[in-house]
């Protein structure tokens, strides 16, 4: 998941930079546009990792427990 947040968020800079460097406003604007969707991906896929994590962490600590609820 770490892979799919740097890489969304790699290509919301790149669209950032893309509209900065765009003559034509319309071409400023999809570029923005996109910006704004690949940083909402990251911030999904962000979201998503850390989700994961506690879960995996809430799993381990149940796994934990009822290990020693048997001995």
């Amino acid at each position: 998941m770490v892979t799919s947040y740097a890489f969304y968020r790699d290509r919301a800079l790149a669209a950032r930079a893309e509209a900065e460097a765009a003559p034509l406003a319309n071409v400023r604007e999809r570029h923005l546009c996109a910006a704004v969707a690949w940083e909402a991906m990251a911030a999904r896929a962000a979201r998503t990792g850390r989700l994961r994590l506690e879960t995996e962490a809430r799993k381990a600590a149940e796994a934990r427990a009822a290990l020693a609820a048997a001995v």
